[in-house]
């Protein structure tokens, strides 16, 4: 078990920049990815940006080149660093933390942070 706080959402203008991060309360090492989701109303929840243990990111085709993951192990946190925000990033952003030890799958999740991009 863990559990994951996110932070640092808010109400931004259109080509600003937030900052997220998540705090776990236990290493996130043993982890096999950190990521970052979304969920906007209406909609299904989107991977936004995930990094493996061994620090290999993904990025949706959406973010590319505007949002950047990164963790820092020793204090247990994730973050997602957004700029160049869009009207379309509004969204829930959740921190989620995936263990894959084959066949077994767990996920967990923080409760989410809102993020409005709105002039």
């Amino acid at each position: 078990q863990v559990q994951l706080v996110e932070s640092g959402g808010g109400l931004v203008q259109p080509g600003g920049s937030l900052r997220l991060s998540c705090a776990a309360s236990r290493s996130i090492f043993s982890f096999t990815a950190m990521g970052w989701y979304r969920q906007a109303p209406g909609k299904q929840r989107e991977l936004v940006a995930s990094i493996t243990s061994g620090g290999s990111t993904n990025y949706a085709d959406s973010v590319k080149g505007r949002f950047t993951i990164s963790r820092d192990n020793a204090k247990n946190t994730v973050y997602l660093q957004m700029n160049s925000l869009k009207p379309e990033d509004t969204a829930v952003y959740y921190c989620n933390a995936r263990k894959l030890i084959f066949p077994n799958l767990n996920d967990y999740w923080g409760q989410g942070t809102q993020v409005t991009v709105s002039s």
